[in-house]
């Protein structure tokens, strides 16, 4: 078994890699998934009104998911205390995921938005950078009605993706067409069950 972080960022397209990945026989994990479904857990929802106010509660008791978005992107202290609350927990229900993954033979892609800035890295044996220029990824995330601000802001939260592209084993250029990334995500997938083998031989 090999667990492969991937990571990229904001509009970048490592959800669409990640889908390549799955498509060619990978087990994919996807922890913004955990993340939307522990902000509808009671106790962490206690967690989170006590942290940013009842302002990010509606009337029926739920969060306001975009209106946490908007203060974290905004106030460096908020988000890492939202990440102290969130990121233990997205861990281990990762590692839970994992081990419901009974073949040895298995590549694990799971994504991580905050792969190098969080240090989770090395919980990997390999890890992936997703990447595109600003203007690609301004665009694509335009087309699903994202904002240049917001985009802008989001980004900007982030670790260079020249840093990332640095970090990791192993990197996508996902600025052409669909095909061409499809090629990367091939070559890099054959090597990573070559290794695999190696590994559990």
């Amino acid at each position: 078994m090999l667990k492969v972080g991937l990571t990229g960022n904001y509009g970048m397209g490592k959800s669409s890699v990640a889908d390549m990945f799955r498509e060619l026989g990978a087990a994919t994990i996807d922890s913004d998934d955990i993340v939307a479904s522990l902000l509808d857990e009671k106790v962490v929802k206690g967690k989170i009104r006590g942290l940013f106010g009842i302002d990010v509660v509606d009337a029926d008791g739920n969060l306001n998911k975009k209106n946490i978005a908007n203060k974290i992107f905004k106030n460096k202290m908020l988000r890492n205390k939202l990440e102290v609350i969130l990121h233990p927990l997205v861990l281990m229900r990762v590692d839970e995921q994992v081990k419901k993954v009974r073949n040895k033979d298995s590549i694990i892609i799971v994504e991580v938005p905050l792969l190098f800035e969080g240090g989770y890295h090395t919980r990997f044996n390999r890890t992936i950078t997703v990447f595109a220029d600003r203007k690609t990824a301004l665009s694509r995330l335009k087309e699903s009605g994202i904002s240049r601000k917001d985009a802008l802001l989001r980004m900007q939260s982030q670790m260079d993706i020249r840093t990332k592209k640095q970090r990791a084993d192993y990197c996508i250029d996902n600025r052409g067409t669909r095909r061409q990334t499809q090629t990367q995500v091939k070559k890099i997938f054959q090597m990573l069950k070559t290794e695999n083998r190696k590994k559990v031989s």
